[in-house]
Protein backbone atom coordinates (compact mmCIF):
# COMPACT_ATOMS: atom_id res chain seq x y z
CA UNK A 1 0.00 0.00 0.00
CA UNK A 2 1.32 3.43 -0.94
CA UNK A 3 0.44 6.98 0.12
CA UNK A 4 -0.99 9.58 -2.26
CA UNK A 5 1.33 12.52 -2.86
CA UNK A 6 -1.43 14.93 -1.75
CA UNK A 7 -0.95 13.61 1.77
CA UNK A 8 2.71 14.55 2.20
CA UNK A 9 2.10 18.30 2.87
CA UNK A 10 0.03 17.19 5.87
CA UNK A 11 2.16 14.24 7.00
CA UNK A 12 5.74 15.51 6.82
CA UNK A 13 5.39 18.89 8.61
CA UNK A 14 3.12 17.46 11.33
CA UNK A 15 5.45 14.55 12.02
CA UNK A 16 8.60 16.71 11.92
CA UNK A 17 7.24 19.41 14.26
CA UNK A 18 5.82 16.75 16.57
CA UNK A 19 9.22 15.05 16.92
CA UNK A 20 10.96 18.39 17.48
CA UNK A 21 8.51 19.31 20.25
CA UNK A 22 9.03 15.96 21.97
CA UNK A 23 12.79 16.50 21.89
CA UNK A 24 12.50 20.11 23.12
CA UNK A 25 10.25 18.94 25.98
CA UNK A 26 13.32 17.43 27.67
CA UNK A 27 14.95 20.85 28.01
CA UNK A 28 12.11 23.23 28.84
CA UNK A 29 9.88 23.96 31.84
CA UNK A 30 6.91 23.77 29.45
CA UNK A 31 7.52 20.07 28.93
CA UNK A 32 3.90 19.03 29.41
CA UNK A 33 2.70 21.50 26.76
CA UNK A 34 5.37 20.40 24.29
CA UNK A 35 4.58 16.73 24.86
CA UNK A 36 0.84 17.30 24.46
CA UNK A 37 1.13 19.30 21.23
CA UNK A 38 3.87 17.07 19.83
CA UNK A 39 1.83 13.94 20.51
CA UNK A 40 -1.25 15.43 18.84
CA UNK A 41 0.78 16.35 15.75
CA UNK A 42 2.26 12.86 15.48
CA UNK A 43 -1.18 11.28 15.87
CA UNK A 44 -2.49 13.63 13.16
CA UNK A 45 0.40 12.65 10.86
CA UNK A 46 -0.38 8.96 11.40
CA UNK A 47 -4.07 9.59 10.66
CA UNK A 48 -3.13 11.38 7.43
CA UNK A 49 -0.98 8.40 6.41
CA UNK A 50 -4.10 6.27 6.87
CA UNK A 51 -6.42 8.76 5.17
CA UNK A 52 -4.24 9.27 2.08
CA UNK A 53 -3.60 5.55 1.62
CA UNK A 54 -3.64 4.06 -1.85
CA UNK A 55 -4.16 0.31 -1.41
CA UNK A 56 -3.32 -2.12 -4.16
CA UNK A 57 -6.48 -3.62 -5.66
CA UNK A 58 -7.45 -6.01 -8.44
CA UNK A 59 -9.79 -4.19 -10.82
CA UNK A 60 -13.01 -6.13 -11.49
CA UNK A 61 -13.05 -7.37 -15.07
CA UNK A 62 -16.03 -8.20 -17.25
CA UNK A 63 -18.23 -7.06 -20.12
CA UNK A 64 -20.86 -4.36 -19.69
CA UNK A 65 -19.83 -3.58 -16.11
CA UNK A 66 -20.01 -0.12 -14.55
CA UNK A 67 -17.63 0.00 -11.59
CA UNK A 68 -17.79 2.13 -8.50
CA UNK A 69 -15.77 5.34 -8.79
CA UNK A 70 -15.23 5.50 -5.03
CA UNK A 71 -15.18 3.80 -1.64
CA UNK A 72 -18.12 4.67 0.57
CA UNK A 73 -21.78 4.02 1.37
CA UNK A 74 -24.62 4.40 -1.13
CA UNK A 75 -26.90 7.22 0.07
CA UNK A 76 -29.47 7.54 -2.68
CA UNK A 77 -30.56 6.30 -6.10
CA UNK A 78 -32.42 8.79 -8.25
CA UNK A 79 -33.19 9.85 -11.80
CA UNK A 80 -32.47 13.24 -13.34
CA UNK A 81 -33.79 13.76 -16.84
CA UNK A 82 -32.33 11.02 -19.04
CA UNK A 83 -29.80 9.92 -16.39
CA UNK A 84 -29.73 7.63 -13.38
CA UNK A 85 -27.68 8.89 -10.43
CA UNK A 86 -26.03 6.97 -7.60
CA UNK A 87 -24.94 9.13 -4.67
CA UNK A 88 -22.21 7.79 -2.36
CA UNK A 89 -21.03 9.19 0.96
CA UNK A 90 -17.33 8.96 1.87
CA UNK A 91 -16.50 9.09 5.56
CA UNK A 92 -13.11 10.20 6.85
CA UNK A 93 -12.23 6.50 7.15
CA UNK A 94 -12.87 5.73 3.46
CA UNK A 95 -10.16 5.50 0.80
CA UNK A 96 -10.59 8.88 -0.86
CA UNK A 97 -9.25 8.43 -4.38
CA UNK A 98 -11.67 8.06 -7.30
CA UNK A 99 -11.49 5.74 -10.29
CA UNK A 100 -13.02 5.63 -13.76
CA UNK A 101 -16.28 3.63 -13.80
CA UNK A 102 -15.92 2.56 -17.46
CA UNK A 103 -13.56 2.59 -20.40
CA UNK A 104 -13.81 5.88 -22.25
CA UNK A 105 -12.42 9.28 -23.13
CA UNK A 106 -12.51 12.30 -20.85
CA UNK A 107 -14.41 15.00 -22.73
CA UNK A 108 -14.58 17.63 -19.99
CA UNK A 109 -13.39 18.43 -16.48
CA UNK A 110 -15.16 21.36 -14.87
CA UNK A 111 -14.48 22.88 -11.44
CA UNK A 112 -17.37 24.62 -9.71
CA UNK A 113 -16.82 26.83 -6.67
CA UNK A 114 -19.46 26.57 -3.98
CA UNK A 115 -20.45 25.96 -0.38
CA UNK A 116 -19.54 23.18 2.05
CA UNK A 117 -22.80 21.64 3.22
CA UNK A 118 -22.67 18.21 4.86
CA UNK A 119 -23.16 15.35 2.38
CA UNK A 120 -26.59 14.44 3.78
CA UNK A 121 -27.89 17.98 3.13
CA UNK A 122 -30.04 17.87 -0.05
CA UNK A 123 -28.41 21.12 -1.19
CA UNK A 124 -24.90 19.61 -1.18
CA UNK A 125 -24.91 18.04 -4.65
CA UNK A 126 -26.10 21.26 -6.27
CA UNK A 127 -24.37 23.98 -4.25
CA UNK A 128 -21.13 22.52 -2.84
CA UNK A 129 -17.71 22.98 -4.41
CA UNK A 130 -17.14 20.18 -6.90
CA UNK A 131 -15.32 18.75 -9.91
CA UNK A 132 -17.44 17.34 -12.73
CA UNK A 133 -15.56 14.74 -14.79
CA UNK A 134 -17.39 13.73 -17.97
CA UNK A 135 -16.38 10.48 -19.68
CA UNK A 136 -17.63 9.42 -23.09
CA UNK A 137 -17.93 5.62 -23.09
CA UNK A 138 -18.79 3.26 -25.92
CA UNK A 139 -22.47 3.21 -24.99
CA UNK A 140 -23.06 6.69 -23.56
CA UNK A 141 -21.90 9.48 -21.31
CA UNK A 142 -20.84 8.94 -17.69
CA UNK A 143 -20.20 11.67 -15.14
CA UNK A 144 -18.22 11.37 -11.92
CA UNK A 145 -19.06 14.33 -9.71
CA UNK A 146 -16.58 14.90 -6.85
CA UNK A 147 -18.39 16.94 -4.22
CA UNK A 148 -16.70 18.66 -1.28
CA UNK A 149 -18.38 18.26 2.12
CA UNK A 150 -18.41 19.77 5.59
CA UNK A 151 -14.80 18.70 6.23
CA UNK A 152 -13.66 18.22 2.64
CA UNK A 153 -12.31 21.46 1.28
CA UNK A 154 -10.70 20.49 -1.98
CA UNK A 155 -11.56 18.23 -4.91
CA UNK A 156 -8.54 17.15 -6.97
CA UNK A 157 -8.77 15.89 -10.55
CA UNK A 158 -5.86 14.02 -12.13
CA UNK A 159 -7.33 13.86 -15.63
CA UNK A 160 -8.04 16.33 -18.42
CA UNK A 161 -10.06 16.45 -21.62
CA UNK A 162 -8.68 14.02 -24.19
CA UNK A 163 -7.34 11.46 -21.70
CA UNK A 164 -8.24 7.86 -22.57
CA UNK A 165 -9.20 5.78 -19.54
CA UNK A 166 -9.71 2.16 -18.69
CA UNK A 167 -12.27 1.18 -16.07
CA UNK A 168 -10.56 1.41 -12.67
CA UNK A 169 -7.95 4.00 -13.67
CA UNK A 170 -7.30 6.64 -10.98
CA UNK A 171 -8.91 9.97 -11.82
CA UNK A 172 -8.72 12.08 -8.65
CA UNK A 173 -9.36 12.41 -4.93
CA UNK A 174 -11.20 14.53 -2.38
CA UNK A 175 -9.44 15.70 0.77
CA UNK A 176 -11.32 14.48 3.85
CA UNK A 177 -15.00 13.42 4.12
CA UNK A 178 -17.07 14.01 1.02
CA UNK A 179 -19.53 12.73 -1.58
CA UNK A 180 -19.28 11.27 -5.09
CA UNK A 181 -22.19 11.14 -7.54
CA UNK A 182 -22.11 8.76 -10.48
CA UNK A 183 -24.35 9.74 -13.40
CA UNK A 184 -25.29 6.87 -15.75
CA UNK A 185 -27.32 6.48 -18.94
CA UNK A 186 -30.98 5.77 -18.15
CA UNK A 187 -30.65 2.33 -19.74
CA UNK A 188 -28.18 1.17 -17.06
CA UNK A 189 -29.39 -1.54 -14.67
CA UNK A 190 -28.52 -0.54 -11.10
CA UNK A 191 -26.86 -3.23 -9.00
CA UNK A 192 -26.70 -1.50 -5.59
CA UNK A 193 -29.14 -0.05 -3.04
CA UNK A 194 -28.97 2.57 -0.28
CA UNK A 195 -26.79 1.38 2.59
CA UNK A 196 -24.53 -0.79 0.42
CA UNK A 197 -20.77 -0.37 0.83
CA UNK A 198 -18.78 0.29 -2.33
CA UNK A 199 -15.12 -0.07 -3.27
CA UNK A 200 -13.59 1.91 -6.12
CA UNK A 201 -12.73 -0.24 -9.12
CA UNK A 202 -14.15 -3.36 -7.46
CA UNK A 203 -17.89 -2.97 -6.73
CA UNK A 204 -20.19 -3.37 -9.75
CA UNK A 205 -22.56 -0.41 -9.44
CA UNK A 206 -24.59 -1.24 -12.54
CA UNK A 207 -24.55 -3.06 -15.86
CA UNK A 208 -24.98 -1.59 -19.32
Amino acid sequence: MSILKEGFPFIIPSFAVGIILLIVSRFTPAAIVCIAIGSVLIIFACFCMFFFRDPHIEITQGEKLILSPCNGTVMELTEEGDEKVIRVFLSIFSVHLQRAPVNGTVVDVTHKDGKFFAAWNPRAQAENEQNIITIHGEDGVYVVRQIAGFLARRCVSWVKAGDILKAGDKIGMIKFSSQVDLHLPKTAVINVKPGDKTRAGITVMATK
